[in-house]
């Protein structure tokens, strides 16, 4: 395996700078003297185009994808090509649902429609993510290459989160449309994955050879996102606004909020909903939300327009969101979010989150995640099964308590869990706990759940049965799903061989599952599973990889926050 990837790394070497060029040249000068010099090209570009597709795992479309660049020493054009590629494809594949929601109204079921229609608004997502992409390659230098291709892995695997999720909310496996759906999927899956492996392969090469040199540039809206000034705050965050974060528990210190909701009138409105509904078009700069004490029974959504929003409560037992849309209910998991958030740079603060189905309910979910460089602070998760869905990009979470049963933490993001409280609830007679059901799908993707420094533990009326009713720390939702469960106390609420599988030995070899440095009565790992995909960390090394700072790029964006977070390790005895 290492040896496969040394190969793709030095290969990738031949079509970068001014490699390429030296091999065009020798490669001109062996040629007979009776090759034309167009030819040469040809077969020049044509090796280039082999070489950058050597560690994707589709490589006949991808060198069809990248036939049209001319020989170039340039890999940028290469990385432009790929991403076009993958964008026309998803564009085929949201029109294929546009036509097969047409073809289904008044002849389906209501299920099979929203199905459809989830479908199309993900495509949507993945269409408008690929053609960010896309903008930012070859435009002007701004930060460095490390930052720049983490944004590419972090996009790509959002639009594979898309993908896999529009097959997912179709709730009969054999439906006509599921199977038209993904039969119409295949190019843009396969170019997905193969655009991540190429992206990939050059951070490996840039690491490995310590290369530097900017890839892309960040859009207008991401760089305001992304632009830090030299205190480390984001530069959007003028002092107010700061004053404001640091704030301990939930006064405003001062700081008037754009908007304040309030049940009992004495705010600007009586709904969240209604106070999103007045955000600026075009807003770049911190919308902040105060949300009064008082139970709001309402769901949700903060659009992917609404960038930057600030939400916050009296504290999680005083400010409370609830809802009970379930799958029993008709709700599709998607949809039966309490809270949905969408908005990049969304940020919430001393308030709960709820779905009070019941486990009766199955999938229903308090709080849905997408937006990139998601942040909740001194905030309560609560359900059962499918409480925190963790769809898609990088997210971060510090001292809140997660509750739930079957699956309760599950997604396909990059998470960060840290500071927090991880409570098991007693499920329905016959069911078991899990806590994590990870949803990476391809290998290629950078996605993946860190449990840091958290105390998982029962509640009161599981704890008496705990040892009838089995918990486990997670089974694997996809076939590459990735866990890793480090500095934390692990109550004898866990079973002792700790992990559960899906289905029989579906995902055991190729999911990536580890632990790290735990404490508490259920941390032994001597008998733990003996599954191919989960090992034991024993390198500290190995383990950084998956703290705040370099597996969420944590110091781009949680650094403005005011919270005591931890960048790395947060025990001496890491």
């Amino acid at each position: 395996m290492v040896g496969k990837v040394v190969v793709s790394v030095f290969s990738l070497i031949l079509v970068v700078g001014v490699v390429i060029g030296i091999v065009a040249v020798v490669q001109r000068n062996n040629n007979s003297a009776g090759e034309s010099e167009a030819a040469q090209q040809v077969s020049t570009s044509s090796k280039s185009v082999a070489q950058i597709c050597q560690p994707t795992d589709y490589k006949d479309i991808c060198e069809k994808s990248l036939s049209a660049v001319n020989n170039t020493k340039d890999p940028k054009e290469y990385v432009k090509a790929a991403i076009l590629a993958t964008a026309e494809a998803v564009s085929k594949s949201l029109n294929l649902s546009d036509n097969l929601i047409v073809n289904a109204k008044g002849s389906e079921d209501d299920d099979t429609k929203m199905s459809l229609e989830d479908c199309k608004d993900l495509l949507q997502d993945a269409v408008q993510e690929l053609q960010a992409s896309f903008s930012t390659v070859g435009q002007s230098t701004m930060n460095t290459m490390d930052k720049k291709i983490a944004e590419l892995q972090n996009w790509l695997s959002a639009v594979v989160s898309y993908q896999s999720t529009c097959l997912d909310e179709f709730g009969d496996p054999n439906s006509k449309y599921k199977s038209q759906m993904q039969d119409g999927m295949v190019d843009s899956t396969q170019l997905t994955s193969n655009a991540l492996a190429i992206v990939n392969a050059l951070a490996k090469m840039l690491s490995t050879f310590d290369l530097k040199f900017d890839l892309t540039d960040i859009s207008e809206n991401s760089r305001r996102l992304l632009s830090i000034d030299e205190e480390g705050y984001p530069t959007w965050f003028n002092a107010a606004k700061r004053r404001l974060m640091a704030v301990g528990d939930a006064g405003v210190g001062g700081v008037k909020p754009n908007l304040t909701v309030a049940q009992d009138g004495t705010g600007d409105f009586k709904t969240i909903t209604e106070a999103l509904a007045t955000y600026p078009k075009k807003n770049v700069d911190p919308f902040v939300i105060y949300v009064k004490a008082g139970v709001y029974k309402e769901y949700v959504i903060v659009d992917k327009k609404m960038i930057n929003v600030f939400m916050y409560g009296d504290g999680p037992l005083k400010t409370i969101i609830t809802g009970d849309h379930s799958n029993k209910t008709g709700w599709k998991t998607m949809r039966s979010a309490t809270f949905a958030a969408l908005g990049a740079g969304f940020m919430a603060k001393s308030m709960a989150f709820e779905n009070t189905a019941g486990p009766e309910g199955h999938q229903a979910v308090a709080l849905r995640v997408q937006a990139d460089r998601a942040s909740f602070f001194d905030c309560n998760i609560d359900g059962y099964q499918d409480t925190l869905y963790t769809q898609a990009h990088r997210q971060f979470y510090y001292n809140c308590s997660i509750s739930g049963t079957v699956d309760f933490i599950f997604g396909d993001a990059s998470v960060v869990i840290q500071n927090s409280k991880i409570i098991a609830r007693l499920p329905l007679k016959g069911q078991l706990n899990t806590v994590t059901a990870h949803g990476r799908s391809m290998v290629h993707e950078t996605t993946g759940l860190v449990i840091q420094n958290c105390k998982i533990v029962a509640e009161d009326k599981l704890f008496p049965e705990r040892n009838t009713t089995k918990s486990y720390l997670g089974r694997p939702w996809k076939a590459f799903s990735r866990t890793i469960v480090m500095e934390s106390e692990i109550t004898d609420v866990i079973q002792p061989d700790g992990w559960a599988p899906w289905n029989g030995d579906l995902f055991l070899d190729t999911l990536d599952y580890a632990e790290y440095a735990n404490t508490g009565l259920a941390s032994a790992t001597d008998k733990r599973v003996a599954w191919k995909g989960f090992h034991v960390i024993t390198d500290k090394k190995e383990a950084e990889q998956w703290t705040t700072g370099p597996f969420i790029q944590g110091a781009e964006w949680l650094n403005g926050t005011g919270i005591p977070f931890s960048m790395g390790f947060t025990s001496t005895k890491a």
